[in-house]
Formats: structure tokens, sequence, C-alpha cells
């Protein structure tokens, strides 16, 4: 076996640590670690939650001893080189007496790249860096965007037959994907501190909007609701956001179009409601990503419905884009399209994605990927009314 290959098969052991911690340690990445000796995992640490020791740290700690000579440790991302709430991991890489380093992905914050990697090899160890580079990248999406722009990663879902239909023309639309691609969803849920729809999803599906995790438990997201109208509110039925157990999780994002008594009722009901201030019955997603800055909200993932992801498109301000399709087809002009409101003119004009990933669910696949805008973005302001 090839020193790479070696190398291969102790990152991704490190990379399945760092998964271990999916979803809880915002803002902070997820990161894994593995300390290796004469060709055997002796010991192992992940990063757990936001605050709590560093992957490199928790290794150490498991091991209980000193390194053997030879030893070599294994992360996912580069060891931190600044004092933070648990000091540098570099000094305590150095302090253990470890000679090698292997390092999956380098830092993103632009101000620290490579500087680890620079301190531990000025100080005599062995750092080979890269290994599994892109897979270790990917642990991190929110983090990664969040560290480069202080803002969150606004990320969209979509489900769409193989003519890109998300329902038929009478509105049905359940299920166009199966059962194993549904639960990929709830993994991404579980990850995103919030989730979003639009009114008209709230009105027509009353959605739950929460995750089913691996072991069978209901994990429950921000769940923001965009109603620029207060529309959800008006119903003498209450949807299950605002009336179940996990209420004080919902945030209603609306506009001061939609009517104060209304936002009144719903504190009362012990729900958020963020007032973005617009001349339009629309919410700015520029103001919604800042004011996400400022509660400290990293990420969020937006489910639906057409218009509201079209709008993210049409503004610019989808960072990201998870697009599963099913081996089905419609072909039919009047089945309803997922997105809308764009008319380039060539290809060039066109949206694409960037450092896309490809997996498959049963018969069903999934593409996702960076969003990439055309430097010109044509509109059609002709499609949508009010959301």
């Amino acid at each position: 076996m090839t020193d790479l290959n070696q190398d291969e098969i102790f990152m991704r052991r490190a990379i399945t640590l760092a998964r271990q911690a999916w979803g809880r340690t915002h803002p902070n990445p997820l990161v894994g670690a593995v300390i290796v000796e004469d060709g055997l995992i002796v010991a192992e640490g992940f990063h757990a939650q936001d605050g709590g020791p560093h992957a490199e740290r928790v290794a150490l700690a498991a091991l209980g001893r000193t390194p053997k000579p030879g030893a070599t440790l294994y992360v996912t991302l580069e060891p931190c080189s600044t004092h933070g709430r648990t000091g540098a991991c570099c000094e305590a890489i150095q302090a253990a007496g470890i000679r090698r380093v292997v390092v999956g992905a380098i830092d993103p914050n632009p101000a620290h790249a490579g500087r680890g990697v620079e301190l531990l090899r000025a100080a005599g160890v062995d750092v080979v860096a890269g290994v599994l580079a892109a897979e270790c990248v990917d642990l991190n999406l929110i983090f990664n965007h969040a560290i480069v722009t202080g803002g969150p990663l606004l990320a969209a879902k979509v489900a769409v037959t193989l003519d890109g239909k998300i329902a038929c023309r009478t509105g049905e639309s359940k299920w166009i994907t199966g059962e194993a691609a549904r639960a990929d969803v709830h993994v991404w849920r579980r990850y995103f501190p919030g989730i979003a729809v639009g009114a008209m999803t709230v009105l027509k599906d009353n959605p739950t909007l929460t995750a089913r995790t691996v072991d069978g438990k209901t994990w429950c997201p921000l769940r923001f609701v965009f109603d620029g109208l207060l529309r959800t509110v008006s119903d003498a039925h209450l949807p299950h956001v605002y009336t179940d157990e996990h209420r004080e999780r919902t945030v209603v994002v609306t506009t001061p179009h939609g009517g104060m008594g209304y936002v009144r009722k719903l504190r009362e009901l012990g729900i958020q409601v963020w007032v973005i201030d617009t001349p339009t019955q629309r919410v700015n997603f520029a103001d919604f990503r800042r004011r996400c800055a400022e509660e400290k909200v990293t990420g969020v993932y937006f489910e639906g419905g057409t218009q509201l992801i079209s709008e993210l498109m049409r503004s610019r301000e989808m960072d990201y884009l998870f697009a599963y399709r099913a081996p089905v087809l419609f072909a039919d002009d009047k089945a309803k399209t997922m997105f809308a409101g764009l008319r380039p003119e060539n290809v060039g004009q066109a949206v694409r994605l960037a450092d896309v990933r490809h997996e498959t669910f049963g018969d069903d696949s999934l593409m996702r990927g960076r969003v990439i805008y055309p430097e010109k973005l044509l509109l059609d302001e002709t499609v949508f009314s009010l959301r």
C-alpha cells in the first residue's frame, strides 16, 4: 500500500468522525482527527460543538500519553494557528511531539489560510496537505461561506422530474422522488440552522419543517416563513409551524404591509417576527441576509415554493443549489415548473453550478453545487405577482 493510499484511508476515517457532529458545530466547522502509530489508529477525536475542544486536542487527550516516534496526526481541516477559546492547535501538536501531520482542507479564512501549515513546517513537522481536500472542504459548506463572506449561506432545494417539473398541472406532487432521496433532504435539514418556505407552501402543504435524525428523533431548526402580507395568519386554522411544540423556533419574515395586528397575534403565540422595511410587499433577500448575519444564523435551506426560490435566484442571493431529479417524465407544458423569471438570450447568460457533486439515492439523483451567475442576468419582469 502506498503512503498516499494509506493517507486517504485514515483521512476518510477522520471525515467520518467529523460527520458525527453534523449540524451541531455552527458557527464552527466540522473537523475530525485521528492519530496513527505503526499503521494503526490509536486515538480519535472530533469537534463536537461550538466552544468545545478542537478535534486535534480531543484526539491527543484520548491518546492519554506521549505519541510514539513516527506517529502521524490526520486532520480534516488545517490546524488553527491563533488562540481562541481553546488555544492554538499548532502549539498542542508541537508540544505533543508529533512530527508528521496530514491535512485535508486548508483554512478558508484568507487571514489564516496556510499559516498553520507554515508554522508546523517551520517547527520541523512534516506536513502533507490536500489529502481528500475536496471531500474535506465539502464538510463545511456553511462555515466556509460564512468565514469568507461574513454572511449566511442561502441554499435552495428542488425535487423535479426529468423535464424539470415539480407538480402535475393539477398541483399533485407527492411523491416525485423516492423515499431515499427524501431521507437525504432530512439529513440536510439537520445540517442547516434554518429552513425557509414561502406563504403559499405553508397554506397549501401545511409542512412541519422538522428533521428526522438517524436515531429516529425529531429536530427543529429555525423555520422561516416568508409572508410579506401575513396571509398565513388570517386563516382561522393556523398552520402547524404556528401551533406545534416548536413554534418558538418559527420566524415569520414579513413587511410593514402585513399589518401590525397580525404581527402582535404571532408574537402573542410565541412566534418570532422579523419585519423588514421595504417599499414593496416582498421581502428583500439582501436585507434578510443581513438580518441573519446580525442574529448569527449562518445558513438557511430554502425548500419552496417556486416563487420564493425563483426570486432568490433572480436577486442573485441564492448561493447553493440542491437539485434532486427523478426518472419521471410529465411531458406537459402545463405542468408546474420549478424555476421561472429569467430570459437568457444565449447559453452564456445561463445560471450555472460550480464545484458540482453527484450522488444517487435509489433511482433518483442529486446534483448540488455553488451557484454562479452570468455577468448580466436578464429578468422577465412579467412572471411574478405577490408572494
